[in-house]
């Protein structure tokens, strides 16, 4: 058969886009030119197009499917590394994806025509295989190899793409980062921003150990680890190390990482008044990206400063979608800065933390873990014989110089909430942390009761994010003017959160908990006689079945006369809960390493099949950083303005585009978890914002100002 063909010589011959993904991911060369060919025989001349259209002579349109035709080119040469090129569209699947391809009754006629066009391509059919051999040696290191092909795949498809529907000769993307600027640019507006302050003792310090830190920056390439006592400054110092490595080392970006997105905005604005609003992309599920640039670097992390959820990375690097997948291979030769690490997930760390170490050892990718209360992961095999490099010589001194609370123990005999609450109410300035939403609702409402004369705010994710701000500022105003007020929170505030109270209450919770919850009191080291933290077990609002393992650890460890500031102390209880965890054996971290190690990406991402049950999957056992999806309700009635629900109503009547109404509406939203919104008492409050869709639903119950949705005690054991 004979035809005309797209002429898409010119775009097939320009890998530019896909050889400078590769270039982070292995370095320039004979091999990225080569893979760079791979990415014009999995789009094989598609004219711009999901498949590639050939017109025969009579004017009939023959589709020709170009991801099995450049999979089945590239196959015998790069391996298990052609499902990137099967992928490309629809996701990372199984080996057995290849192995059951076979050329179709046109692909011959196709090939040779491709040939004509791109005759450098016939070096992909013969010749040795395309990848390093340490990937067949490591499977582990292969899959996460197979992964960043795909990204950069994925990513340079994407790009292209846009760029052509958008009239473009070549793609947007940004320059490359001109580290030793953003260098000098940090350090000129921290010195902005520090002069003219009043130097505190705990200043002085800060600036001690910012100085020792970034002076290690000079240090090799690897995994460091700066154990910052709360308050020290932890924030700015991380991120000067960051940059003063990369700058020296020639890494791409920086990718910070932190657990909430209470502490990605607060950090990100940090970072925004040192680097520029033009230099920091702050992605996550809160951030509105009216700007189109930084829409589109959010899709594959183009920017020379990422800061970013935990969930969004990690959920990212062990996704098998391109479009969730399109930036991980920003990660390779860049400084990933994890902050507040002992908030990873133990179920996931064997799989998190092996990636983490073949980023490392194999991709050009600096790891800085950074918080107050370091996880001992050099106690799990999987990290047994890596080289952690400490940022700091003597963690107990820098510690006790840096000591600015005094623990006291309310745990035998166990007080009530009620107790609490009278406690509290003595207090002209406090911060509470309870375990649950539950608990922080019923012992707000105890204290608003006592105290109807100051203020009482509550803090919780049920409130959503436009009503946190405002409770925020307010608390920072209050304490700022010295004048009373009590807060009643859950944990979104124990960690990162910039707050400063005289004393802190927190429910027995595991020892880093109480440690980062100490982290709100005497923050600044004003008080003579230091902050109090009051540490208590209600009788009438037990320990959470998920936090039960920590606080027996924790109650053998600490308690009167040893506090969880201690930072041996703290190695030992970490060491305690791996072993009586058995985290190294867990069954969903092996059987996540298992699929990771039979390159089955399905399994990884959506669970291993359930014997018996035809395609259905075990997603207990698939890696999710949020085990449960959550179910989005869209309030309207705390904005007063009304903004929420205009905005609303042009989502249903589709006036503009949804994707910028979501984000617009962002601010409005509260996540629950799914036992929460399938009660019947919950859903009857709810409508679909679209019909036939149960992710996204418009909450019609009352919205209390103080606390948010309240949906009552559906689930007594919700955090969040």
């Amino acid at each position: 058969m004979t035809g005309r063909w797209h002429p898409l010589a010119d775009h097939l011959r320009s890998t530019s886009m896909l050889a400078r993904g590769f270039a982070d991911v292995f370095g320039a060369g004979d091999l990225a030119a080569a893979l760079g060919l791979v990415h014009d025989a999995g789009k094989a001349a598609c004219a711009w197009q999901d498949k590639l259209v050939k017109v025969n002579a009579t004017g009939d349109r023959v589709n020709i499917n170009h991801k099995n035709l450049g999979a089945l080119l590239v196959r015998d040469r790069a391996l298990a590394a052609a499902m990137a090129v099967l992928g490309h569209h629809g996701g990372l699947g199984h080996p057995l994806d290849l192995t059951s391809l076979s050329p179709g009754p046109d692909d011959e006629q196709t090939l040779a025509r491709f040939f004509e066009l791109v005759p450098e391509a016939r070096v992909l059919a013969d010749g040795p295989p395309l990848l390093p051999e340490a990937w067949g040696e490591s499977m582990l290191l292969g899959e996460m190899g197979i992964r960043l092909v795909f990204s950069a795949l994925a990513d340079a498809d994407h790009l292209d793409t846009g760029a052509h529907a958008d009239g473009l000769a070549k793609p947007r993307v940004a320059a490359p980062a001109d580290m030793a600027g953003l260098v000098q640019r940090f350090e000129a507006n921290r010195e902005l921003l520090l002069a003219g302050r009043e130097l505190s003792d705990v200043d002085v310090l800060r600036a001690v150990l910012y100085d020792d830190v970034v002076r290690r920056a000079a240090g090799k390439p690897g995994v460091y680890r700066l154990p910052a006592p709360t308050g020290s400054g932890k924030t700015m110092t991380a991120a000067g190390f960051a940059l003063h490595h990369a700058a020296r080392y020639g890494k791409a970006r920086v990718i910070v990482a932190v657990p909430f997105t209470t502490i990605t905005e607060q950090n990100a604005g940090v970072y925004r008044r040192l680097l520029g609003a033009d230099v920091v992309l702050e992605h996550h599920s809160n951030a509105e990206l009216d700007d189109r640039r930084l829409r589109l670097a959010a899709e594959n992390w183009d920017a020379p400063f990422v800061v970013t959820t935990t969930v969004q990375l990690f959920d990212s690097l062990f996704g098998r979608k391109p479009a969730r997948s399109r930036k991980l291979h920003r990660l390779a030769n860049a400084v990933v800065v994890l902050d507040e690490v002992q908030a990873l997930p133990v179920p996931l760390l064997v799989p998190i933390l092996d990636a983490l170490r073949v980023l490392s050892q194999h991709f050009g990718t600096t790891v800085l873990l950074a918080s107050a209360t370091q996880p001992s992961f050099e106690h799990l095999s999987v990290w047994k014989s890596l080289d952690i490099r400490p940022l700091v010589d003597d963690p107990v001194e820098l510690f006790t110089r840096l000591k600015r609370v005094r623990y006291e123990w309310q745990l035998d005999p166990k007080p009530t909430l009620d107790d609490i609450a009278g406690q509290i109410a003595d207090e002209q300035q406090a911060l509470v942390i309870v375990n649950t939403v539950a608990h922080a609702r019923r012992l707000y409402r105890l204290v608003a009761d006592r105290r109807p004369d100051v203020a009482v705010v509550h803090l919780s994710t049920r409130m959503c994010p436009r009503h946190r701000e405002v409770a925020l500022a307010r608390i920072r105003k209050l304490l700022g003017d010295k004048e009373p007020v009590l807060v009643v929170s859950t944990q979104l505030v124990e960690a990162g959160v910039d707050l400063d109270f005289p004393v802190v209450f927190r429910a027995l919770a595991p020892a880093e908990s109480l440690q980062q919850a100490a982290g709100r009191a005497n923050r600044e080291g004003s008080l003579p006689g230091g902050g109090r933290v009051v540490v208590f077990d209600a009788a009438d609002a037990a320990v959470p079945a998920f936090y039960q393992a920590g606080v027996d650890k924790t109650r053998a460890l600490f308690g009167e006369g040893r506090d969880p500031d201690d930072p041996l102390a703290l190695q030992e209880y970490y060491r305690r809960l791996y072993m009586g965890l058995n985290v190294d054996e867990a069954r969903r971290g092996v059987v996540i390493q298992d699929n990771r190690a039979e390159l089955d990406f399905r399994a990884v991402a959506d669970g291993p099949r359930i014997a018996g049950a035809g395609s259905a999957r075990d997603r207990r056992l698939a890696f999710r950083m949020i085990d449960e999806d959550p179910v989005t309700l869209i309030v309207t009635s705390w904005d007063e303005q009304g903004d929420a629900a205009e905005l609303l109503r042009e989502l249903r009547a589709g006036e503009r585009p949804a994707g910028a109404l979501l984000r617009e509406l962002r601010g409005y939203m509260v996540s629950v978890p799914q036992v929460v919104a399938s009660a019947a008492q919950v859903r009857a409050l709810c409508r679909p914002v679209v019909q036939g869709h149960d992710e996204l639903w418009e909450w019609c119950g009352e919205y209390d100002p103080h606390v948010g949705l309240d949906e009552g005690d559906i689930a007594k054991e919700t955090v969040w």
